[in-house]
């Protein structure tokens, strides 16, 4: 956790990203399924595009392409959370438990981004690419990104794209569009009956699989006007490095956000990387194979939750975790940390205008006319949809994201200490580059 951005070229981990054995649908799906190779995320499945075409095999970040992406990637995803956990947006509000994945919003969007253009196009840029990335260089660096992620038996990460488009007639993709969603995120594309309730079972069928059944549902039905969804899934299966041993759970008192007192069992040992930052102080926790960490900032007292998100900066977060390390004064941090579980959902559409890609979402001014085309109409995203699951227990934690874009046609000796006793942020850190692939709130423990 100590490595700066000028290093990380060393710390980047090659590896090919090996994944839960997945299929492209569950035994449950209508459709005739080939089966993806279960050894790497560059193995999709492609329905459309014919046999010859492959993923491309992307190397890993070099040390000036890390310098370009992750601070993009840091300020995206700070952007993404604060929004989400701000009062009165798209029905969320501060009182409420949070968890996003940038990582899988980032995906979609990416995805959806490459049928855009015009003005529609440099928005999206804007949001995605902080800096100046470009949508041709996003989806090299994205790709190297998620590909070369790690995973191993004990710390399973598995990422999943598809693209399913209606198939009446009364649309039609653009083929450079899937070659290049299939080339950069091996996004299985299948085209599909949507007038059919068996493609929203195909669909929700495929979700579960690619999240090990931690999210079982991400649409209930099919609109008429709706013409394309463009699916991420990402799932994060981990034990500590150190497993809590049976004496280690003590209860302890949880003070939710209104104040309110929550009796619960909490998780208690002694970690090496302490994080102090300007209104909060923190630790890391690492998961089995040091690739993944879990990360936590406990506000101050008297710093509001609330304020305290807000006032985070992709900066400032890549500083402190970055500076992470065991106090020179003190023998360790003596972390007491709730056992806890949540699912979260939410549409993302506000949130993502308020970023600043407001035409996307315009029936009347999107340009997706680089994804395809439809006899209906124009074509513009009708919702963003994000849904999170996540369990922190003894033994480790299992976290699921889902994120779905629908196009439509218009018509302790001496210890510091940290005890998370109140509303907290946490992270899941892939170590290599510090970046979150998922970051929550916990404002009150759910039965």
């Amino acid at each position: 956790m100590k490595n700066q951005l000028t290093k990380l070229t060393a710390l980047i981990l090659t590896l090919t990203l090996a994944i839960i054995p997945l299929t492209a649908c569950s035994d449950t799906c209508n459709c005739d399924c080939t089966t993806v190779d279960p050894q790497s995320y560059l193995k999709g499945e492609n329905r459309v595009l014919g046999d010859t075409l492959a993923p491309i095999d992307a190397p890993a970040l070099t040390a000036d392409e890390t310098a370009t992406f992750a601070p993009a990637f840091a300020d995206f995803a700070l952007d993404l959370f604060r929004r989400t956990f701000a009062e009165d947006t798209s029905g969320v509000n501060s009182h409420e438990n949070n968890l996003v994945s940038p990582l899988s919003v980032m995906l979609a969007l990416a995805m959806t981004a490459n049928g855009a253009d015009s003005q529609t196009l440099a928005e999206m840029e804007a949001v995605l690419g902080r800096g100046g990335i470009t949508i041709a260089d996003l989806n090299r660096l994205l790709a190297a990104f998620a590909s070369n992620l790690p995973s191993e038996t004990k710390a399973k990460l598995g990422i999943a794209n598809s693209i399913w488009f209606r198939d009446d007639g009364t649309f039609v993709a653009d083929e450079d569009f899937l070659r290049t969603n299939f080339e950069y995120y091996a996004a299985q594309i299948v085209a599909a009956d949507f007038a059919s309730p068996a493609t929203v079972d195909d669909i929700n069928a495929w979700v579960a699989r690619y999240t090990d059944d931690m999210i079982t549902e991400i649409i209930d039905a099919i609109g008429v006007d709706t013409v394309m969804y463009l699916i991420n899934a990402i799932v994060f299966d981990s034990e500590w490095a150190t497993p809590y041993e049976e004496h280690q759970v003590r209860e302890h008192n949880f003070k939710t956000i209104d104040g309110k007192n929550q009796k619960t069992d909490f998780l208690w040992s002694t970690e090496n990387d302490f994080i102090r930052m300007d209104g909060a102080t923190g630790f890391t926790k690492p998961y089995a194979g040091e690739a993944y960490s879990f990360a936590a900032l406990l506000p101050d007292e008297g710093v509001d939750i609330t304020d305290f998100v807000a006032s985070l900066t992709g900066d400032a977060l890549m500083n402190a975790l970055n500076s992470a390390e065991k106090p020179d004064y003190a023998e360790g941090v003596s972390v007491g940390l709730p056992k806890f579980t949540f699912e979260f959902e939410l549409s993302l559409n506000k949130v993502l205008m308020d970023m600043g890609m407001p035409t996307a979402f315009s029936d009347c001014d999107a340009d997706f006319s680089r994804l395809g085309a439809s006899s209906f109409g124009n074509l513009f995203i009708g919702d963003v949809l994000h849904k999170t699951f996540i369990e922190v227990d003894e033994v480790g934690t299992r976290a699921a994201a889902v994120t779905s874009v629908e196009v439509r046609c218009e018509s302790a000796p001496n210890y510091e200490y940290v005890v998370l006793e109140r509303p907290f942020v946490f992270m899941i850190v892939d170590n290599a580059t510090n970046l979150p692939i998922f970051m929550g709130v916990l404002s009150e423990i759910v039965s």
